[in-house]
């Protein structure tokens, strides 16, 4: 009944969008979104402001929105697919659901391994895969690589989300990337053994399991982290608060990081004005808008990051071009499977 409630919702909000229509002088976008952030309603509030371009959102999961507009095909309203994982992003690209543009500010604000070698899609922000130790179990110094997990010593102590997690899955699709089929196999094999409980819940799940004392270690995302500390909620606090941040692999390919990410849509009927809100995302204020709010990492080199980020210093990141990994997402979920990892 969730899913049918979800999914009528959707679809009045496409009703709306098409039965609606737009006046002769009125200036809209339509942006299909995956993300559910606070900081992405004062964006928009902003970008209208500054542009008088009407934002038209409609929300729900990657896959219900790509499914949408694979069903639309030619008559869909979105101008816009705003969504997380480069994963996600090389799916609807493979669907053939993005257009590539051209863009000077893009090409001066987004780093070229945040985005699509084509500009199909762009890396709007990106956050880092991180482990998370307790502070009072763990020494931050005995772990210093993703591999460094796997060891018996950790047995029962790990804490992850399952594996039909989008963000697992890219994590295990780079270490294809960057060590081969047979290493990623083993590493994830190393990570069941060495599991607490069977894969559960969200990435601030696993914090407050650390927080709670059912494991030791997490993996988890970094704004994750940002948004527990930050939280109205004081148990939320306290669960941030119990936990050391460690960016692995500093000596070799660097921490691996995802990003989210927005594209074109193929038939967008407003393109202009879907490349002047993607412009506006890659600039100065609203990347240092999404870092503030929501602790992600600005894309662009020039923006400032939030102050709890500048806290954990400065540290390698893996720079390879992220579209790859979307490419060996299907090999990960089949070493998923083999090793058992639920």
């Amino acid at each position: 009944m969730r899913k049918l409630f979800k999914f009528g919702v959707l679809t009045l909000s496409i009703f709306i969008f098409s039965a609606c229509g737009q006046s002769k002088d009125e200036e809209i976008i339509n942006i299909y979104s995956h993300r559910h952030y606070k900081a992405d309603d004062h964006l928009f509030s902003k970008f209208t402001e500054q542009t008088g371009i009407k934002v038209n959102i409609v929300q729900a999961s990657a896959d219900e929105l790509m499914q949408r507009m694979v069903n639309e095909g030619e008559n869909s309203p979105a101008d816009i697919l705003f969504t997380v994982d480069a994963g996600r992003l090389y799916r609807a690209q493979s669907l053939g659901l993005f257009q590539p543009i051209q863009s000077d500010i893009l090409d001066e604000n987004i780093p070229v391994h945040l985005k699509e070698k084509e500009n199909h899609w762009y890396g709007i922000t990106y956050r880092a895969r991180i482990i998370a130790v307790s502070k009072d179990r763990v020494n931050a110094d005995s772990i210093k690589t993703y591999q460094d997990l796997t060891d018996p010593q950790w047995k029962g102590k790990l804490l992850v989300r399952s594996s039909d997690n989008v963000y697992n899955q890219s994590l295990l699709a780079s270490m294809i990337i960057n060590e081969g089929e047979a290493a990623a196999e083993a590493w994830a094999a190393g990570i069941v053994a060495n599991m607490a409980r069977n894969p559960k819940g969200s990435d601030r799940d696993q914090v407050k399991a650390v927080a709670a004392g059912e494991g030791d270690i997490a993996i988890v995302n970094t704004y994750y982290v940002g948004l527990l500390l930050n939280a109205q909620n004081e148990e939320d606090r306290k669960a941030g608060e119990a936990v050391t941040i460690i960016f692995p692999d500093q000596e070799g390919n660097g921490t691996h990081i995802n990003v989210s990410g927005v594209g074109v849509a193929k038939h967008a009927p407003n393109k202009d004005n879907a490349i002047k809100f993607i412009e506006y995302l890659s600039g100065i204020e609203a990347q240092e808008i999404l870092t503030n709010l929501n602790f992600e990492f600005p894309a662009n080199p020039k923006a400032e990051k939030a102050a709890l980020i500048q806290s954990w210093g400065d540290f390698k990141t893996d720079t390879m071009d992220l579209y790859k990994m979307g490419e060996y997402n299907s090999e990960a979920v089949k070493i998923f499977d083999r090793v058992g990892w639920n």
